[in-house]
């Protein structure tokens, strides 16, 4: 997965006013608690943040899992 296809989710599933702020301020506890956006500076994959998205948000990311 690209950081784009990424991004376009997370707006699908959060909206576009909550996605930033989400990617930027929610913790993750499956990714050592460490923001979607820090995550990505840390040089994790997209898909692997994703799925930690997806199961820390079940419900807002259902429609869009792989």
């Amino acid at each position: 997965m690209r950081i784009s296809d990424l991004r376009e989710r997370l707006t699908l599933s959060f909206g576009e006013a909550w996605a930033p702020s989400f990617s930027q301020d929610i913790a993750i506890s499956d990714l050592g608690s460490l923001t979607v956006n820090e995550a990505l500076k840390a040089g994790r994959e997209a898909d692997e943040i994703w799925r930690a998205v997806c199961k820390q948000c079940p419900s807002e990311t259902e429609k869009y899992r792989y």
